[in-house]
């Protein structure tokens, strides 16, 4: 049987492996990040397309648009360089950081799997899990999902996998290909609800008012999204962005990108975000 690039990833990841690659992929890179950023003025960033409203390439001028775009942009900025946009997908957006096709990706989680490949920031944010449930399914605290009886839906490998896989032992896992096809099981009623972070979950409400009702369970799970680097001996390529992370804070920056954005793209107000999520 082959398995595609992204089959061989999302399986690792959903099963908990630490991803094992050819040695000719892990050969001494006798350049640092840093230094190829300064010889070549570009900074190669993963961007995915129709992920609203982390990323989204308008047809018409070739723009990447989106909080991650406009994060991208900002770093570039800070470090007197151009950005060059690598299209990518989620799925494989690991394998490329780990094999230096692309010098970052944003808006990624860093799960004790990916840790293994890759390294990571400090935090771009704090998103916090929530689900997507069906009418009529009433509950308050995570506990209440775990049961056989309840059916849930995530996107294979992603952070909502990993969190149910932890949290929810019991209930019983669909996992598909795509957070898109999770959507059409719950629409068509084969599961009860999908995990989803909030930035993902609102923006879905308001595109489907009719799928169903947004929880916050309890306890909080809070979900980090951090920006996936190469592992290599030398740290300043991570410790610049850690640089240009604290400043854009500071200055509301990161707050006013997706706040923006959200409204903007995903149609979101500021107003359907809980206090607890901090940007």
């Amino acid at each position: 049987m082959r398995f595609t690039r992204r089959q061989f990833l999302t399986t690792a990841l959903a099963g908990g492996a630490t991803l094992a690659l050819p040695a000719a992929t892990f050969a001494q890179e006798t350049e640092s990040t840093m230094a190829r950023v300064k010889r070549t003025g570009r900074l190669r960033l993963g961007a995915i397309n129709g992920a609203t409203p982390y990323f989204n390439k308008d047809l018409a001028s070739g723009e990447w648009k989106g909080f991650c775009a406009d994060f991208g942009r900002d770093l570039a900025k800070y470090m007197k360089v151009e950005v060059e946009w690598v299209e990518t997908t989620w799925g494989n957006a690991v394998l490329d950081v780990q094999t230096n096709k692309i010098d970052a990706q944003f808006a990624m989680a860093p799960t004790p799997q990916r840790r293994e490949v890759v390294d990571f920031t400090n935090p771009l944010y704090n998103n916090i899990n929530t689900v997507v449930a069906r009418k009529g399914l009433e509950f308050t605290r995570w506990e209440e999902l775990n049961k056989p009886e309840i059916k849930i839906a995530v996107d294979v490998g992603s952070s909502h996998d990993q969190v149910v896989t932890r949290i929810l032992p019991k209930a019983t896992i669909l996992r598909f290909e795509t957070s898109a096809a999770a959507t059409m099981a719950l629409q068509s009623g084969r599961v009860d609800c999908q995990v989803l972070v909030v930035l993902l979950s609102t923006a879905l409400l308001v595109k489907l008012p009719n799928l169903g009702h947004i929880v916050f369970p309890t306890p909080d799970e809070v979900a980090p999204t951090n920006v996936g680097v190469r592992k290599q001996a030398d740290q300043t390529f991570t410790n610049t962005v850690n640089a240009w992370l604290e400043e854009s804070r500071k200055a509301g920056r990161i707050r006013e990108a997706i706040v923006s954005n959200m409204e903007t793209l995903a149609k979101v107000p500021p107003s359907a975000f809980p206090p607890q999520l901090k940007f």
